[in-house]
């Protein structure tokens, strides 16, 4: 990270989960140097707990602080993560070489670039349950628990369909559903002056369990394993049928 001490920021982007600030470089008289491909980048990924905030105090000891960005007005920013796991945390690489460095280099192409042929390729190459294939950052790049329930919810599929066996007007249904899901979280993370929770934000499926779902009334049912809990619309997506709420996730009778 050092290597990014006085450099401009120039371009702040995004490449799957990865919030992507890239530098320029400076020369040893600490001035702005160098072509568009020198400088690093530092690939900040915030998990489940990150929050990036506008940082007024500036404490030599904040709270749940893992890394701070201060610029010359005086503002920073501050990577901040709840809880004790410490997943949340900052990637630095160089800016030409990006794209071939871990993590980013193992990321699937992003979900809001798939369009039909393109996801039925991917569906294809990654045969698996369609809940867990939309929250595999190797198969397709953006896409987490939240927006994997939403997804399967708009696109009225059984998140344990096989992605194997989904013709063309599932998967038309699936690009659709993606691009209305994220289209509608930006919506709403824009009308706020800060980062939301997860509970906060739109949905008709996810963290519902128990309340009907807009589209018929049903009641959501969830089926919860040890990191993430699949919710879904029996009514809407399986036919009726309720999945087990157990790792081997049969239907019951």
């Amino acid at each position: 990270p050092q290597a990014a001490y006085g450099a401009p920021l120039i371009e702040v982007a995004r490449r799957g989960k990865f919030l992507l600030l890239r530098f320029g470089s400076v020369d040893s008289a600490g001035d702005a140097a160098g072509s568009a491909g020198d400088g690093i980048t530092c690939a900040v990924h915030l998990m489940q707990g990150g929050r990036l905030l506008v940082d007024a105090k500036q404490s030599p000891k904040p709270r749940g602080g893992q890394a701070r960005f201060v610029f010359d007005d005086g503002r920073a920013l501050l990577l901040t993560e709840a809880g004790t796991e410490r997943r949340a945390g900052v990637w630095c690489m160089h800016r030409a070489d990006e794209a071939s460095t871990p993590p980013l280099s193992k990321l699937g192409p992003e979900a809001l670039s798939l369009d039909e042929a393109g996801l039925a390729a991917q569906f294809a190459t990654f045969p698996m349950r369609l809940h867990g294939f939309l929250r595999d950052q190797h198969a397709i790049a953006g896409i987490g628990r939240r927006l994997a329930n939403e997804v399967c919810h708009r696109a009225k599929l059984s998140p344990f369909s096989n992605t194997s066996k989904l013709g063309a007007p599932a998967v038309a249904a699936v690009v659709a559903a993606i691009h209305a899901a994220c289209e509608d979280g930006l919506a709403y993370e824009r009308t706020r002056p800060d980062m939301s929770s997860s509970s906060d934000r739109p949905g008709g499926v996810h963290k519902r369990a128990g309340v009907p779902c807009p589209t018929c009334g049903e009641a959501i049912r969830e089926v919860e394993y040890s990191s993430y809990t699949v919710n879904y619309c029996p009514t809407c997506q399986t036919n009726g049928k309720v999945l087990a709420d157990n790792t081997t996730s049969k239907f019951l009778k």
